[in-house]
C-alpha cells in the first residue's frame, strides 16, 4: 500500500511518496550510473528477463531489498516516478514485470515524464505485468498505477493487466491504491479490495494536505500524517492504521508499514530530493540525496543488522510503543534541523552523518525512558512476532 502526490506549479513540480510494505521489508537507496550496452544485451528484472536498452540514465532508487525494481526514484533528467498497488477485475499474471520493475525501467530509459509514460505503456504491451510482490506473502500480486513527474508536468498512469489510461495532472493530484481516472475505474476497479485497502480515505486526506503545500516541509508533514486531528497512530483491529498516510503495521486482516519516504522538488533551475532511507516518517529525518553522489548505507535484508534502515528500526520500534510520551525527545530537534536544511541545504554526506549522530542520541534517550506500551494487545503481539522474525530484541 502507498500514497503518492504531485503538485504542478508554474515553475516547478512537487512529488512525494510513502512506500508501505511488510514491516521487516527493509528498503535500500540504490544509485545506478549511466551505462551503455551492446546491442542484443538483456536484463534480468525481478521475475523475467527482457531486452536491455542501448543506454540507461543515471538514477537513484528506493527499492525493497529483494527486488530489482524500485518503489520510487529519480533520474539525471529530473524525472521522478512512484507506483501504487491497485486491484482490478483483470486477471493477474503469474509472472511478468512488476510495477517496481516498470518504475526503474522507465527512469533508466526516459528523459521526460511524457516519455516515461510511453516507456511504461510499451513495456506493458510487450511483456505484461505480474508475479509475486510480497515478502511475507511471496505470491501477493496486484496491478499498478503510477505518478510520473518532471519539472514541467506530471501524469497519472493507471493499469489493469495490459489495459491503461493516462491523465495529465492539473494542479494537484494524489493516488492511493485505487483507480482514480473515472471511466477507467468504472470499467476495471475491484471495489471490494479497493475498500479494504482504505485507499480512498488516504487519497482524500493527501489531497487535503497537499492543498496547503508551499514547499518540502509541508510534504514532510503530509507524509507523517496519522489522520485528521490525530497526532499518533490510531489502530483498527481489522486494518491496523491503513487509513493513515503514515502507516504502522498491526491489523489482523489487512496491514502494512511505511518502509520509506521520498520528497522531490523538480525544477529546471535545479531539483532537490529528500529521503528518509528508513521506515516510519513520523520517527524519521528527511535527508538530501543527489543522483550523482552515491553513499553506502548498508545492505539490509529482512534480518536486523547495522545498516541505517535497521538502526533506525530499533528507534522506531521503541518510540511506537508510546509515541505521545516520547515525542518531545526527538520531534522538536528533528523539525528544527529539517527547517534549517531547507533554508541552507547541506551536502548529502554531511546530512547523513548528522542524521546518524542524532539517531544514536535519540535511540539512547528513548530507551532510557520507562514508559508503558499504549498499543492494543493485538498490535503488541503483531510487532513482537515481526521483531522475533527479524532477530530484533529489546
Amino acid at each position: 500500500m502507498c500514497d503518492t502526490i504531485a503538485i504542478v506549479k508554474k515553475d516547478r513540480v512537487f512529488f512525494a511518496k510513502n512506500s508501505d510494505r511488510d514491516p521487516n521489508e527493509a528498503q535500500v537507496l540504490d544509485w545506478q550510473p549511466r551505462r551503455s550496452y551492446d546491442r542484443g544485451a538483456r536484463i534480468k528484472c525481478t521475475h523475467i528477463e527482457i531486452p536491455q536498452a542501448d543506454e540507461t540514465h543515471a538514477v537513484v532508487l528506493s527499492r525493497p531489498f529483494w527486488t530489482w525494481g524500485a518503489e520510487m526514484g529519480v533520474n539525471e533528467h529530473h524525472v521522478a516516478i512512484g507506483n501504487e498497488a491497485v486491484f482490478t477485475k483483470q486477471p493477474y499474471a503469474k509472472s511478468g514485470l512488476t510495477g517496481m520493475d516498470l518504475v526503474r525501467l522507465a527512469l533508466e530509459r526516459s528523459n521526460s515524464a511524457e516519455r516515461a509514460c510511453e516507456v511504461i505503456v510499451q513495456l506493458l504491451r510487450d511483456h505484461g505485468q505480474g508475479g509475486g510482490c510480497g515478502l511475507e506473502k511471496p505470491g501477493f500480486t496486484y496491478h499498478n498505477s503510477f505518478m510520473v513527474a518532471d519539472p514541467s508536468a506530471a501524469f497519472v498512469l493507471e493499469t489493469a493487466g495490459r489495459e491503461y489510461a493516462i491523465e495529465k495532472v492539473q494542479g494537484l493530484r494524489a493516488i492511493s491504491n485505487i483507480l482514480t481516472i473515472p471511466e477507467f475505474a468504472a470499467k476495471h476497479a475491484d471495489g471490494l479490495r479497493a475498500r479494504l485497502s482504505r485507499g480512498g480515505v488516504r487519497c482524500h486526506r493527501m489531497i487535503a494536505l497537499g492543498g496547503r503545500t508551499l514547499g518540502p516541509l509541508h510534504l514532510f508533514a503530509a507524509l507523517r500524517d496519522h489522520g485528521f486531528r490525530q497526532t499518533t497512530p490510531a489502530y483498527s483491529r481489522m486494518h491496523g492504521t491503513m487509513q493513515s498516510i503514515c502507516m504502522h503495521g498491526g491489523g489482523m486482516l489487512y496491514t502494512a508499514q511505511t518502509t520509506a519516504s521520498w520528497v522531490s522538488e523538480l525544477s529546471k533551475a535545479g531539483s532537490s530530493h529528500w529521503v528518509t532511507a528508513t521506515a516510519a516518517p513520523c520517527t524519521s529525518l528527511f535527508k538530501p540525496v543527489k543522483v550523482g553522489d552515491p553513499m553506502d548505507l548498508g545492505n539490509p535484508t529482512e534480518k536486523a543488522d547495522d545498516s541505517l534502515w535497521w538502526r533506525h528500526e530499533r528507534f522506531h520500534r521503541a518510540v511506537i510503543r508510546n509515541p505521545e510520551a516520547l515525542r518531545d525527545l526527538y520531534i522538536p530537534e528533528r523539525n528544527a534541523i529539517e527547517a534549517g536544511w531547507i533554508e541552507n541545504p547541506p551536502e548529502p554526506r554531511e546530512a547523513f552523518a548528522v542524521g546518524d549522530a542524532l539517531l544514536e542520541k535519540w535511540t539512547l534517550a528513548t530507551r532510557s525512558q520507562a514508559v508503558p506500551d499504549r498499543r492494543p494487545s493485538w498490535v503488541q503481539k503483531y510487532w513482537a512476532k515481526r521483531s522475533a522474525m527479524a532477530g530484533l530484541h529489546s
